[in-house]
Protein backbone atom coordinates (compact mmCIF):
# COMPACT_ATOMS: atom_id res chain seq x y z
CA UNK A 1 0.00 0.00 0.00
CA UNK A 2 1.10 3.81 -0.76
CA UNK A 3 1.71 5.25 3.01
CA UNK A 4 1.62 8.60 2.16
CA UNK A 5 -2.00 7.95 0.87
CA UNK A 6 -2.68 5.74 3.88
CA UNK A 7 -2.44 8.88 6.07
CA UNK A 8 -3.82 11.00 4.13
CA UNK A 9 -6.73 8.76 3.42
CA UNK A 10 -7.53 8.29 7.30
CA UNK A 11 -6.80 12.13 8.74
CA UNK A 12 -9.30 13.31 6.47
CA UNK A 13 -11.94 10.83 7.08
CA UNK A 14 -11.12 11.69 10.90
CA UNK A 15 -11.28 14.80 10.69
CA UNK A 16 -14.00 15.11 8.68
CA UNK A 17 -15.80 13.17 11.25
CA UNK A 18 -15.53 15.97 14.16
CA UNK A 19 -17.41 19.21 14.40
CA UNK A 20 -15.78 22.49 15.58
CA UNK A 21 -18.14 22.53 18.40
CA UNK A 22 -17.26 18.64 19.05
CA UNK A 23 -13.65 19.89 19.31
CA UNK A 24 -14.37 23.07 21.46
CA UNK A 25 -13.87 25.23 19.08
CA UNK A 26 -15.63 28.92 18.76
CA UNK A 27 -17.74 29.44 15.49
CA UNK A 28 -15.80 31.70 13.33
CA UNK A 29 -18.95 32.37 10.87
CA UNK A 30 -17.61 31.24 7.75
CA UNK A 31 -19.57 28.61 5.21
CA UNK A 32 -17.87 25.41 5.58
CA UNK A 33 -17.28 23.73 1.96
CA UNK A 34 -16.71 20.13 3.39
CA UNK A 35 -17.96 18.34 6.68
CA UNK A 36 -15.85 18.69 9.48
CA UNK A 37 -12.06 20.42 10.97
CA UNK A 38 -10.26 22.20 8.77
CA UNK A 39 -6.40 21.39 8.90
CA UNK A 40 -5.89 24.66 10.31
CA UNK A 41 -8.26 23.31 12.82
CA UNK A 42 -6.92 20.26 13.79
CA UNK A 43 -3.20 21.77 14.03
CA UNK A 44 -4.50 24.33 16.71
CA UNK A 45 -6.72 21.65 18.41
CA UNK A 46 -3.06 19.62 18.22
CA UNK A 47 -0.73 22.34 19.44
CA UNK A 48 1.33 22.19 15.84
CA UNK A 49 1.80 24.59 13.63
CA UNK A 50 -0.82 24.42 10.09
CA UNK A 51 2.11 23.81 7.91
CA UNK A 52 3.48 20.93 10.31
CA UNK A 53 0.11 18.91 9.92
CA UNK A 54 -0.54 19.45 6.64
CA UNK A 55 3.14 17.63 6.00
CA UNK A 56 2.04 15.58 8.12
CA UNK A 57 -1.17 15.07 6.35
CA UNK A 58 0.35 14.35 2.79
CA UNK A 59 3.16 12.22 4.21
CA UNK A 60 5.87 14.24 3.82
CA UNK A 61 6.63 15.06 7.38
CA UNK A 62 8.79 12.12 8.34
CA UNK A 63 8.45 10.44 11.80
CA UNK A 64 6.54 12.61 14.08
CA UNK A 65 7.27 12.08 17.86
CA UNK A 66 4.91 10.26 19.74
CA UNK A 67 3.68 13.44 21.50
CA UNK A 68 2.50 14.97 18.13
CA UNK A 69 0.65 11.07 17.42
CA UNK A 70 -0.73 11.61 21.10
CA UNK A 71 -1.95 15.15 20.08
CA UNK A 72 -3.45 14.42 16.96
CA UNK A 73 -4.78 11.27 18.38
CA UNK A 74 -6.42 13.74 21.14
CA UNK A 75 -7.73 16.72 18.69
CA UNK A 76 -9.51 13.87 16.49
CA UNK A 77 -10.92 12.14 19.88
CA UNK A 78 -10.01 8.73 18.33
CA UNK A 79 -10.60 5.56 19.83
CA UNK A 80 -7.59 2.97 21.14
CA UNK A 81 -7.37 1.02 17.67
CA UNK A 82 -7.94 4.30 15.74
CA UNK A 83 -4.53 5.79 17.67
CA UNK A 84 -3.22 2.74 17.63
CA UNK A 85 -3.70 2.36 13.28
CA UNK A 86 -2.28 6.67 13.10
CA UNK A 87 1.07 5.67 15.49
CA UNK A 88 1.49 2.53 12.50
CA UNK A 89 0.88 5.01 9.89
CA UNK A 90 2.81 7.58 11.15
CA UNK A 91 5.55 5.91 12.85
CA UNK A 92 5.85 2.69 11.02
CA UNK A 93 8.35 0.38 13.36
CA UNK A 94 9.68 -3.37 12.80
CA UNK A 95 6.27 -4.94 12.06
CA UNK A 96 5.22 -2.66 9.66
CA UNK A 97 8.06 -2.04 7.32
CA UNK A 98 8.87 -5.92 7.38
CA UNK A 99 7.20 -8.18 4.96
CA UNK A 100 4.50 -10.66 6.55
CA UNK A 101 6.30 -13.99 6.48
CA UNK A 102 5.12 -16.34 3.20
CA UNK A 103 4.91 -19.19 5.39
CA UNK A 104 1.85 -20.83 6.48
CA UNK A 105 1.03 -20.26 9.89
CA UNK A 106 0.71 -23.45 12.12
CA UNK A 107 -1.21 -23.95 15.47
CA UNK A 108 0.60 -25.47 18.13
CA UNK A 109 -1.05 -29.08 19.65
CA UNK A 110 -1.71 -27.21 22.55
CA UNK A 111 -4.33 -25.05 21.17
CA UNK A 112 -5.66 -27.78 19.16
CA UNK A 113 -6.22 -29.31 22.69
CA UNK A 114 -7.56 -26.64 23.87
CA UNK A 115 -10.06 -26.25 21.21
CA UNK A 116 -10.89 -29.57 21.83
CA UNK A 117 -11.74 -29.01 25.26
CA UNK A 118 -14.10 -26.17 24.55
CA UNK A 119 -16.06 -28.39 22.97
CA UNK A 120 -19.29 -27.12 24.30
CA UNK A 121 -19.08 -23.50 22.66
CA UNK A 122 -17.61 -22.57 19.25
CA UNK A 123 -13.63 -21.69 19.24
CA UNK A 124 -11.90 -21.18 16.66
CA UNK A 125 -7.87 -19.51 16.16
CA UNK A 126 -7.45 -16.99 13.35
CA UNK A 127 -3.98 -16.26 11.73
CA UNK A 128 -3.34 -13.03 10.25
CA UNK A 129 -5.59 -11.63 7.19
CA UNK A 130 -8.38 -12.86 9.54
CA UNK A 131 -7.25 -16.75 8.25
CA UNK A 132 -9.08 -19.58 10.48
CA UNK A 133 -6.57 -21.82 10.98
CA UNK A 134 -8.36 -24.32 13.35
CA UNK A 135 -11.93 -24.31 14.19
CA UNK A 136 -13.56 -27.40 16.96
CA UNK A 137 -16.79 -28.90 15.43
CA UNK A 138 -19.05 -26.12 17.08
CA UNK A 139 -17.42 -23.43 15.15
CA UNK A 140 -17.79 -24.78 11.66
CA UNK A 141 -21.84 -26.00 12.39
CA UNK A 142 -22.46 -22.49 13.41
CA UNK A 143 -20.39 -20.83 10.85
CA UNK A 144 -18.72 -23.06 8.08
CA UNK A 145 -16.81 -25.84 7.74
CA UNK A 146 -13.94 -24.53 7.01
CA UNK A 147 -11.84 -27.53 6.77
CA UNK A 148 -13.87 -28.29 4.05
CA UNK A 149 -12.47 -25.56 1.58
CA UNK A 150 -9.42 -25.22 -0.12
CA UNK A 151 -6.37 -24.22 2.61
CA UNK A 152 -6.11 -20.77 0.90
CA UNK A 153 -9.55 -20.26 0.73
CA UNK A 154 -9.83 -20.82 4.91
CA UNK A 155 -11.18 -16.90 5.80
CA UNK A 156 -13.08 -14.88 8.36
CA UNK A 157 -13.54 -12.27 5.68
CA UNK A 158 -14.38 -14.04 3.10
CA UNK A 159 -17.08 -16.05 4.68
CA UNK A 160 -18.66 -13.05 5.87
CA UNK A 161 -18.63 -10.84 2.56
CA UNK A 162 -18.76 -13.54 0.13
CA UNK A 163 -20.41 -16.45 0.90
CA UNK A 164 -24.02 -15.87 0.03
CA UNK A 165 -25.14 -18.01 3.22
CA UNK A 166 -23.29 -15.57 5.47
CA UNK A 167 -25.62 -13.22 5.02
CA UNK A 168 -28.84 -15.12 6.10
CA UNK A 169 -26.88 -16.85 8.54
CA UNK A 170 -25.70 -14.04 10.37
CA UNK A 171 -27.79 -11.96 12.35
CA UNK A 172 -27.23 -8.22 12.29
CA UNK A 173 -25.13 -8.72 8.81
CA UNK A 174 -23.90 -5.52 7.65
CA UNK A 175 -22.19 -4.42 10.83
CA UNK A 176 -20.75 -7.95 11.61
CA UNK A 177 -19.24 -7.34 7.86
CA UNK A 178 -18.25 -3.54 8.24
CA UNK A 179 -16.46 -4.34 11.82
CA UNK A 180 -14.26 -7.36 9.81
CA UNK A 181 -13.35 -4.93 6.68
CA UNK A 182 -12.21 -2.42 9.65
CA UNK A 183 -10.42 -5.55 11.20
CA UNK A 184 -8.73 -5.95 7.46
CA UNK A 185 -8.14 -1.95 7.54
CA UNK A 186 -6.25 -1.92 10.99
CA UNK A 187 -4.06 -5.53 9.84
CA UNK A 188 -2.87 -3.36 6.88
CA UNK A 189 -1.84 0.10 8.69
CA UNK A 190 0.55 -2.84 10.35
CA UNK A 191 1.32 -4.82 7.56
CA UNK A 192 1.21 -2.38 4.65
CA UNK A 193 3.74 -4.85 2.30
CA UNK A 194 2.04 -7.74 2.75
CA UNK A 195 1.23 -9.08 -0.39
CA UNK A 196 -1.32 -11.46 0.32
CA UNK A 197 -3.63 -9.24 2.57
CA UNK A 198 -3.53 -6.97 -0.87
CA UNK A 199 -4.55 -9.70 -2.91
CA UNK A 200 -7.54 -10.76 -0.41
CA UNK A 201 -8.13 -6.58 -0.31
CA UNK A 202 -8.22 -6.51 -4.70
CA UNK A 203 -10.19 -9.75 -4.33
CA UNK A 204 -13.37 -8.38 -1.99
CA UNK A 205 -12.81 -4.87 -4.21
CA UNK A 206 -14.34 -7.21 -7.12
CA UNK A 207 -16.45 -9.49 -5.45
CA UNK A 208 -18.19 -7.76 -2.45
CA UNK A 209 -20.63 -4.95 -3.20
CA UNK A 210 -20.35 -3.29 -0.22
CA UNK A 211 -16.53 -4.08 0.69
CA UNK A 212 -15.49 -0.49 -1.50
CA UNK A 213 -17.70 1.74 0.61
CA UNK A 214 -16.50 0.10 4.32
CA UNK A 215 -12.82 0.19 2.53
CA UNK A 216 -12.46 3.86 1.87
CA UNK A 217 -13.97 5.19 4.96
CA UNK A 218 -10.77 4.28 6.76
CA UNK A 219 -12.76 2.82 10.00
CA UNK A 220 -10.04 0.49 12.19
CA UNK A 221 -10.74 -2.57 15.03
CA UNK A 222 -9.08 -4.37 16.92
CA UNK A 223 -10.44 -7.71 17.22
CA UNK A 224 -11.22 -7.64 21.29
CA UNK A 225 -14.96 -8.68 22.80
CA UNK A 226 -18.15 -7.57 21.60
CA UNK A 227 -21.54 -9.95 20.73
CA UNK A 228 -22.59 -11.43 17.51
CA UNK A 229 -26.15 -13.46 16.70
CA UNK A 230 -26.79 -16.15 14.40
CA UNK A 231 -29.95 -17.95 12.92
CA UNK A 232 -28.98 -21.67 12.39
CA UNK A 233 -31.16 -23.26 10.29
CA UNK A 234 -31.32 -26.18 12.47
CA UNK A 235 -31.96 -25.05 15.83
CA UNK A 236 -32.85 -21.00 15.81
CA UNK A 237 -31.28 -18.26 17.02
CA UNK A 238 -28.29 -17.96 18.91
CA UNK A 239 -26.86 -15.50 20.55
CA UNK A 240 -23.49 -15.06 21.70
CA UNK A 241 -20.24 -12.73 24.09
CA UNK A 242 -17.55 -13.55 21.94
CA UNK A 243 -14.05 -12.62 23.40
CA UNK A 244 -11.05 -12.96 21.67
CA UNK A 245 -7.27 -13.72 23.16
CA UNK A 246 -4.23 -13.02 21.70
CA UNK A 247 -2.18 -16.28 21.76
CA UNK A 248 0.55 -16.29 24.24
CA UNK A 249 3.84 -16.78 22.46
CA UNK A 250 2.81 -15.87 19.20
CA UNK A 251 1.15 -12.49 18.74
CA UNK A 252 0.01 -12.60 15.31
CA UNK A 253 -2.69 -15.41 16.24
CA UNK A 254 -5.90 -15.03 18.04
CA UNK A 255 -8.33 -17.46 19.90
CA UNK A 256 -11.89 -16.57 19.65
CA UNK A 257 -14.41 -17.85 21.89
CA UNK A 258 -18.11 -17.44 21.56
CA UNK A 259 -19.96 -17.90 24.81
CA UNK A 260 -23.40 -18.60 25.83
CA UNK A 261 -25.80 -16.92 28.80
CA UNK A 262 -26.09 -20.45 31.26
CA UNK A 263 -29.59 -21.52 30.86
CA UNK A 264 -30.99 -19.65 27.93
CA UNK A 265 -32.23 -20.80 25.02
CA UNK A 266 -28.93 -20.35 23.01
CA UNK A 267 -27.37 -22.85 25.78
CA UNK A 268 -29.73 -25.15 24.95
CA UNK A 269 -30.17 -24.88 21.51
CA UNK A 270 -26.16 -25.15 21.29
CA UNK A 271 -26.20 -28.18 23.33
CA UNK A 272 -29.07 -30.05 20.71
CA UNK A 273 -26.69 -29.03 17.80
CA UNK A 274 -23.91 -30.24 19.47
CA UNK A 275 -25.19 -33.52 19.85
CA UNK A 276 -25.93 -33.37 16.05
CA UNK A 277 -22.72 -31.93 15.16
CA UNK A 278 -19.80 -33.80 17.57
CA UNK A 279 -17.70 -35.60 15.83
CA UNK A 280 -17.39 -39.32 16.22
CA UNK A 281 -13.62 -39.38 17.39
CA UNK A 282 -12.76 -36.26 19.99
CA UNK A 283 -9.71 -33.85 18.85
CA UNK A 284 -9.44 -31.25 16.50
CA UNK A 285 -7.26 -32.24 13.41
CA UNK A 286 -5.12 -29.68 11.91
CA UNK A 287 -6.56 -27.95 8.96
Amino acid sequence: MDRSKEIAGFLRSRRAAITPEEAGLPSDGRVRRVPGLRRDEVARVAGVSTEYYTRLEQGRAGNPSTEVVDALGRALRLDASEREHLGDLLQPGPHTVRRAPARPQRVRPGLYLMLDTLNHVPAFVLGRRADVLAANHLAKSVLTDFDALPANRRNLARYYLLDPRARETVGDWARIAAETVAILRFEAGRYPDDRRLADLVGELMLLSPEFPGWWNDHRVLRRTHGAKHYIHPLVGELHFSYESFQVPGDAEQTLCVYNVEPGSESAKALRLLSSWSAPEASGVSPG
